[in-house]
């Protein structure tokens, strides 16, 4: 069977957030008291019932045998669990297909990095989460694919070239970090399975992806194996930091819908050991199952919390003008994926946010026939409003009257402008806005756009990104990517085959 193993989860409820990577307590203090979703009241976020942990041993190679003893097994081995590509432990050696960039250089190098480090050399820290790396060793029509993300990164490729396959598998991921079952995440799970994967001998079959999540904690790998038949379940998942495993997942009883899971402890017990569900990702769950009061409980804490945060801080932006052009009622004023309810979000911004929406008048120019000299918004006798394109001294143009690649130029370009508390996203209260990183997934960046719309919207993206608060994955034509390629900050993954 080609799955890879990795730690399991538990039937928790979602939680709705999760803190930033703590500052080591002093060993006097306990930890605070957890409150996110999922904890009963009175219960802290120590080992739950059936935890079990080990004796005291030398406490690196107890985590080696353990997991090596969990998760090492055949991959067509009746315990199901699956090798994701997930390097040996201890090693940190990647293996996988390099993707052409622009820099020319590996798809997997850290972006960012310059040749010149030296051998050793510790990589300054980013402030903010970021997922940094894509990893879909069996994926779709993808097997051993590894691909970097910079701060705007477009995938280019002629159709069927695996451009919708990969950012469905970064929104599959992101989805998994916001505690999102399985089932619902993949709802035709046997259509990411490689054609290439044959069952083993009960039938199993199923995929693995990865990814690279960089911040405060440093570059942090997750890597999960799904079995997609004959029953869709999470059968393993590694977490791992400067080569060391901090938690894995094991299937030990087909017959249950849970894994064994084992975590860092360093403490007095090395190793910390408890079933998890199979269909909720073993890593968003660690914040609510980790008391944090050892050293090595706290880089497992530090870990999870960036690799969820990093995960869950994307919005998957997918305009239709079609749903756009209609008036709207005004209501929250938070913007959909399909942007449908645009006239709504400009005219909470026309009314809340007057300086971004200057700035959004501003550019909406750029991409917009004839002379624009502001963006307005009309409450109609029914209650609804439509937004209006100012014109000067001549009548305003109602949104509804533009072309779909002005409605598709005007509502990335409000995307890239407004930000996490404009958008339709779960977003984590308790980071504060500063320490989080939005990312924008689009497919089909320049569907509809001329030269003269993609290029302003490419200066636009890359100059927002230059802050850090916001970067964007996409997808992209031949034609947008030779411009990307002339665009600096702009990474392109070429997947011509």
């Amino acid at each position: 069977m080609d799955l890879t193993g990795g730690p399991a989860l538990a039937r928790t409820p979602r939680p709705d957030t999760v803190p930033h990577p703590r500052p080591t307590p002093p060993s006097s203090q306990a930890p605070a008291p957890d409150t996110r979703r999922g904890t009963r009241p009175g219960q802290g976020p120590g080992p739950a019932p059936g935890t079990r942990t080990e004796p005291e041993t030398d406490t690196d190679t107890t985590v080696r045998t353990a997991v090596r003893t969990e998760t090492e097994t055949d991959p067509g081995g009746t315990d199901g669990s699956v090798k994701a590509g997930v390097d040996p432990i201890g090693t940190g050696a990647g293996a996988g297909a390099r993707a052409r960039t622009r820099a020319g250089g590996e798809a997997g190098a850290r972006p960012g990095a310059g040749a010149g480090s030296g051998a050793g050399a510790e990589p300054p820290a980013v402030p903010r989460p970021v997922v940094t790396e894509l990893r879909l060793s069996a994926y779709g029509g993808r097997r051993g694919a590894t691909y970097p993300l910079g701060p705007v990164t477009l995938f280019t490729g002629p159709s069927g070239s695996g451009k919708s396959t990969v950012l469905g598998a970064y929104e599959a991921l992101a989805r998994l970090g916001a505690g999102d079952p399985l089932g619902e995440v993949f709802p035709d799970p046997a259509a990411h399975v490689p054609e290439s994967a044959r069952p083993d001998s009960q039938g199993r079959r199923g995929f693995r992806i990865g990814c690279t999540v960089d911040g405060p904690a440093g570059p942090v790998r997750l890597d999960l194996a799904v079995q997609a038949e004959p029953e869709l379940r999470i059968v393993g998942e590694r977490l791992t930091r400067h080569g060391r495993t901090l938690l894995t997942t094991a299937l030990r009883d087909p017959g249950r819908s849970t894994v064994q899971a084992a975590w860092l402890t360093a403490g007095t017990t090395p190793v910390t050991r408890a079933p998890l569900p199979d269909d909720l990702l073993g890593t968003a769950l660690l914040p609510l199952r980790v008391a944090g009061a050892t050293e090595g409980q706290r880089e497992v804490l530090a870990a999870a919390e960036q690799t969820v945060v990093g995960l869950r801080s994307l919005f998957p932006c997918g305009p239709v003008p079609d749903r756009m052009r209609a008036p709207v009622l005004p209501g929250e004023g938070r913007l959909l994926r399909d942007c449908g309810n645009l006239a709504e979000v400009l005219h909470r911004t026309h009314n809340a946010c007057p300086r971004r929406h200057q700035r959004f008048a501003a550019v909406a120019g750029a991409g917009c026939a004839g002379p624009v000299t502001g963006v307005g918004v009309q409450r109609l006798p029914d209650g609804t409003v439509r937004a209006l394109l100012a014109r000067g001294t001549r009548p305003a143009t109602p949104l509804g009257r533009l072309g779909d690649g002005e409605l598709r130029y005007l509502a990335l370009a409000l995307t890239l402008l407004t930000g996490p508390g404009v958008l339709a996203m779960d977003r984590i209260a308790e980071v504060p806005d500063a320490m989080q990183c939005l990312t924008l997934l689009t497919d089909d960046l320049d569907r509809g756009l001329d030269a003269r719309q993609t290029a302003a919207l490419l200066a636009l993206t890359t100059a927002i990104a230059a802050d850090g608060h916001i970067r964007l994955v996409g997808s992209a034509g031949a034609e947008a990517a030779a411009q990307a390629r002339r665009t600096e900050g702009v990474t392109v993954v070429d997947l011509t085959p």
